[in-house]
């Protein structure tokens, strides 16, 4: 058996909380044993360390399959499928934890790393100030898992390329196309948690998603077109289903001859503009000016040196005008489909509905329960990891902007002088989450009423109070999508999370757009 050591040594404390993350590989096989069996070798542990004096002891066993296809220019460009799996154990001691992994999964090794992090722990609590506290929360015993119509790893692959060639050929016929893709991805997730409170939670979590690319290259420009989002496609908490909905084959020839327009088309004018931002990229603007300002870990610190911080402080909640009166964002886990959704974090705290922005006032956070704990709260179950050798951090959710009243067409209408932007390019936003530019693929100009030429390279900037209270409309529950986004980094080391923002089209007046 050969193996590798890392070690982490964060040398923070937060409410009394100093950590040290040890995370173990091993090369060797994994070995199975039953479910009561294992759970038998769990209880035994748990009682052993409560014994050595731990006041709380968890465990997390993560079993993962992902599979990938890529296609390039009608040829297989990729094509993988892995499976990985492991556990961790996080031990609290005297007001300090200590945490260790590994992906080999048998009485022994479970046994031997639950001692280690003990270790961890017991050290820990030399250096400890302030004792860490964990905010309660009631054990449950529950299984769960992802309604799902097809199982997207019982569809054949000859299936999965046959959709993205047939994509890529559509996308092809329209001259001025240089270069096509198509790509799809799917992901189970068995998870399995058990605390020494008593907690007993299984979860088998399915995603499936994908999306088409075309680009254009001529007269020294270079544009790309994407569907029905950009870099990755949309995901969603489903099976091969979600796949036959996305409209893949239906809009590959559209986003094709708008790409083919793209080169000839004049840049987008700067100055002060009335915009339409639609649903994919408002998606993005709530994900990083909304979703990472009300991480709570954020907000006190703890993602300083690596993420940033936040404009939203302790003492801006309940009082603070983030947006207009008609803003109203909601966190919520529970929502059908959306890739955020979930039965319980990965601290074994059920899913749950927040309201972020009310009337335009800011409300709330999210939070894990060590930092709901700083602020003498329940934790309101947001904490996730990525996998099985990370620890569990605060983590956006479904980020949701809710709906207003009237349809798209309505919006356009009463719209005398402005742009209709959507699906994004670049973006950029400062480590308080303040001031932020964005670049999208397309614009279309809007003249009393209705839209009109297409402009390539868009880009608008803004400060995030100033560009919420400037949103004037919002469109109704019809237009609403839920945009996954499946690359959502944060943490140290780094973890990538899975989330998703429900958002339909709205306005927003007196918006900076152009680069001067």
């Amino acid at each position: 058996m050969s193996f590798s050591l890392k070690t982490l040594k964060s040398g923070f404390a937060f409410c009394g909380r100093i950590l040290y993350n040890i995370s173990i590989k091993f090369t060797a096989a994994y070995i199975s044993n039953g479910r009561y069996e294992m759970k038998s070798v769990i209880e035994d542990v748990f009682k052993r360390l409560k014994n050595g004096g731990a006041s709380y002891s968890d465990i997390r066993i993560i079993n993962m399959t992902e599979e990938g296809v890529a296609t390039n220019n009608v040829k297989v460009d990729n094509y993988n499928i892995s499976t990985d799996e492991g556990f961790r154990i996080r031990v609290f001691y005297n007001g300090a934890m200590g945490f260790a992994s590994s992906n080999i999964v048998n009485e022994n090794e479970i046994r031997r790393v639950a001692d280690f992090a003990f270790s961890i722990a017991k050290a820990s609590a030399l250096t400890v100030d302030k004792p860490a506290k964990l905010a309660p929360c009631d054990p449950v015993k529950d299984k769960y898992a992802t309604h799902i119509e097809i199982d997207p790893f019982k569809v054949s692959l000859d299936e999965k390329l046959g959709l993205l060639f047939d994509c890529e050929d559509l996308m092809r016929t329209v001259k001025g196309v240089s270069l096509t893709k198509g790509f799809l991805k799917f992901w189970k997730t068995d998870k399995k948690f058990y605390s020494s409170d008593g907690a007993d939670i299984e979860q088998t979590i399915y995603e499936s998603g994908g999306g088409i690319e075309c680009y254009s290259i001529a007269n020294g420009d270079f544009q790309k077109r994407s569907f029905p989002n950009s870099f990755r496609g949309n995901y969603g908490t489903a099976g091969y289903e979600y796949i036959k909905k996305l409209g893949l084959k239906e809009n590959s020839e559209r986003i094709a001859r708008e790409c083919a327009a793209l080169i000839d088309a004049p840049q987008m004018p700067s100055g002060l503009a009335t915009l339409i931002i639609g649903g994919s990229q408002l998606g993005l603007q709530v994900h990083e000016s909304c979703g990472h300002a009300v991480e709570l870990d954020r907000v006190l610190g703890l993602e300083a040196s690596y993420a940033g911080t936040s404009f939203l402080t302790l003492d801006k909640r309940g009082t603070f005008k983030y947006g207009s009166k008609i803003v109203n964002l909601v966190a919520d886990g529970t929502i059908p489909g959306g890739l955020g959704s979930f039965k319980y974090d990965d601290e074994g705290v059920p899913a749950q509905r927040i309201e972020i922005v009310k009337d335009g006032i800011f409300m709330n956070y999210l939070s894990s329960r060590d930092t709901a704990a700083c602020l003498n709260e329940a934790s309101n179950g947001t904490a996730r990891a990525d996998g099985w050798a990370r620890i569990p951090i605060v983590r956006m959710t479904n980020i949701n902007l809710e709906p207003g009243e009237p349809s798209l067409e309505e919006l356009i209408a009463d719209t005398k002088d402005g742009y209709f932007i959507d699906t994004n390019t670049s973006w950029s936003i400062d480590d308080k989450r303040v001031n932020f530019q964005f670049g999208c693929e397309i614009a279309w100009e809007i003249k009393d009423g209705k839209l009109g030429k297409i402009f390539k390279n868009p880009t608008y900037y803004g400060i995030t109070p100033e560009f919420w209270g400037n949103c004037d409309a919002i469109c109704n529950k019809d237009h609403q999508v839920i945009w996954g986004t499946p690359n959502c980094g944060k943490g140290e080391p780094g973890q990538v999370m899975h989330v998703a923002h429900r958002t339909s089209p709205a306005r927003f007046r007196n918006v900076r757009v152009g680069v001067k």
